[in-house]
């Protein structure tokens, strides 16, 4: 019974880091008003939605595959984060986003 509930709170702990990760995502996104722009229009989300809709761990694994379908832009928000582009890979499986088998 403790193992699961060790994995629970693993699985719970990396969904947040996950979460962080697009929440960061999002604000370079709008950082960068052009690439917002693009977002938006691709979402169908207004700009005064997007603080609501952040709260829906769906919407923040649609700002991750945006990236993950962007090489140049993921590229530069990992750098701008310090972090390997796999990393955006990672957080979109914890949210549930894509295949594990689909991993890098």
């Amino acid at each position: 019974m403790t193992g699961g509930k060790i994995r629970s709170s693993k699985d719970r702990a990396r969904r947040q880091a996950a979460e962080t990760l697009a929440v960061a995502a999002l604000a370079f996104l709008a950082s960068e008003p052009e690439h917002l722009g693009g977002f938006l229009a691709a979402t169908g989300v207004g700009p005064d939605q997007i603080r609501n809709a952040a709260r829906d761990p769906s919407f923040l694994g649609g700002v991750l595959d945006h990236f993950s379908g962007n090489e140049p832009l993921l590229i530069a928000f990992a750098q701008h984060q310090g972090i390997d582009p796999t990393e955006v890979e990672r957080a979109r499986a914890a949210l549930g986003n894509i295949w594990e088998r689909d991993m890098p």
